[in-house]
């Protein structure tokens, strides 16, 4: 962590699709005048996060953002959000809005990229630059760091969607209304919901569940050490709070492999390359902080 850190003070953004979390800061730690404020329709909302923010000397805002959004610097619509299910929000300039109204240096990215940034620079893949970050909630969507940079592409990565092998005695059809079967269809909050009638924080007890959550998640970690080869996997989100999930998964990651890709790294512990988030359900919006200061300059 620099010290010059200290000198910036950053306007971090949260821009969910039920609430947007705001605060000024600079590190974890250090986050001051936070406010929650309701998802609503798209002028209202960020008037009201403009008005927050105003006159609290923020030199440069970060934002990370439900999405898709268009990424791409060189597009008239970068910044805007793209086709969200969020009613009203498509096209959206998110971007220019809170650049504009506070008149500061400005980044956004999607919250779980920036959730990536913030995990490297501060928690539990801290200096490292390959890096890929999964949140498992009610959806599940995965940021990519390479060589330290969130990687983009034509887009930015769709990890909840990448399709899974289906264990043998599940029956259930899947709830991705796009794909069905894929990671999200299978392993997210809203599958497990769908699939078991009840919640994830209500399902503690049964083995069963988190034996089988695991076998889908172990999959996805499976796919980026292949494609990606990132030197460290970070799980977060609310799903990954049920106790001994990320340990199952670590299991079946490590069966999956079948004693391949030791160049990795990942053969021969683990816990050292699976991993819970070190910022816990702050990670998107120190992400934002983290957007900020490099806005600034600051990293």
């Amino acid at each position: 962590m620099s010290g010059t850190e200290n000198l910036v003070l950053v306007a971090a953004v949260e821009a969910g699709g039920t609430t947007f979390r705001v605060a000024i800061g600079n590190r974890p730690g250090a986050l001051r005048a936070q406010a929650t404020i309701p998802t609503g329709r798209p002028g209202d909302t960020l008037a009201a996060v403009i008005d927050f923010l105003r006159g609290r000397g923020a030199e440069a805002v970060g934002i990370a953002a439900f999405g898709p959004i268009d990424l791409d610097p060189v597009s008239p619509g970068y910044g805007h959000l793209l086709a969200t299910p969020k009613e009203g929000w498509e096209g959206t300039d998110v971007l220019g809005s809170l650049r504009d109204a506070l008149g500061v240096p400005a980044a956004i990215d999607t919250d779980v990229g920036a959730a990536a940034l913030a995990e490297r620079r501060w928690g539990a893949a801290r200096g490292l630059d390959d890096v890929v970050y999964l949140t498992v909630g009610t959806g599940i969507g995965g940021g990519v760091l390479i060589g330290g940079e969130i990687h983009h592409g034509c887009g930015h990565p769709e990890v909840g969607h990448i399709p899974v092998a289906r264990r043998s005695d599940d029956r259930f059809a899947g709830c991705c209304p796009f794909h069905g079967a894929c990671l999200e269809g299978m392993a997210s909050g809203t599958a497990l919901e769908a699939r078991w009638g009840r919640p994830a924080d209500e399902l503690d007890d049964r083995e069963d569940v988190w034996d089988l959550e695991a076998h889908y998640l172990a999959q996805a970690v499976e796919a980026v050490t292949y494609v990606v080869a990132p030197r460290r996997v970070v799980f977060g989100g609310e799903v990954l709070r049920r106790t001994g999930l990320i340990e199952r998964i670590r299991a079946r990651f490590r069966e999956l492999l079948g004693g391949y890709a030791a160049s990795a790294g990942v053969l021969g512990d683990p816990s050292d390359y699976v991993v819970g988030a070190g910022l816990g359900q702050d990670a998107g919006l120190l992400g934002a902080v983290a957007l900020g200061l490099r806005a600034a300059g600051e990293g």
